[in-house]
């Protein structure tokens, strides 16, 4: 779902399409659900990145579902190189509060621009998964396919 400032939201199946317009409709705006040629961009683009001809994603983003300690989680992410993971504990000390770790999970878990905005790549500290909106499945996928390039 994009807006006339970029991507907003990257939403899993398994979350219920329906149910996350229908949020983002009632928080953002209702046009959002009329404007399906906003998001030909992301959808080239994550094709491209799942064929594995794409590291980067160029489309504008739209942040306005991340706030506070959230949003510097964000966009330290974007920092994230493609093919590398960090763990929360990293990713904590790395924004300046080193015991937000599990402030960090929060902020990945409720990442509304999943894959783009890339929340699969922190892990635990032991260097399993943790949680993933997209569930382990779809973590795992998308682990690989980075090291895989």
């Amino acid at each position: 779902m994009a807006t006339d400032q970029g991507l907003v939201r990257l939403a899993f199946e398994t979350e219920g399409v329906d149910q996350v317009l229908a949020t983002l409709a009632h928080t953002v705006s209702p046009r959002i659900l009329r404007a399906p040629a906003r998001t030909e961009q992301v959808a080239r683009e994550l094709d491209e990145f799942f064929a594995g001809r794409r590291r980067t994603f160029d489309v504008p983003l739209d942040l306005r579902l991340s706030e506070h300690f959230g949003l510097t989680v964000r966009r330290h992410l974007l920092t994230i190189p493609y093919g590398r993971t960090e763990s929360y504990a990293e990713v904590a000390r790395e924004v300046g509060n080193p015991k937000a770790v599990r402030a960090v999970g929060t902020a990945c878990a409720r990442n509304p621009i999943p894959v783009v905005v890339p929340c699969h790549r922190v892990l635990r500290s032991d260097g399993s998964l943790g949680g993933y909106r997209g569930g382990p499945d779809a973590k795992r996928l998308l682990l690989d396919l980075e090291a895989a390039a």
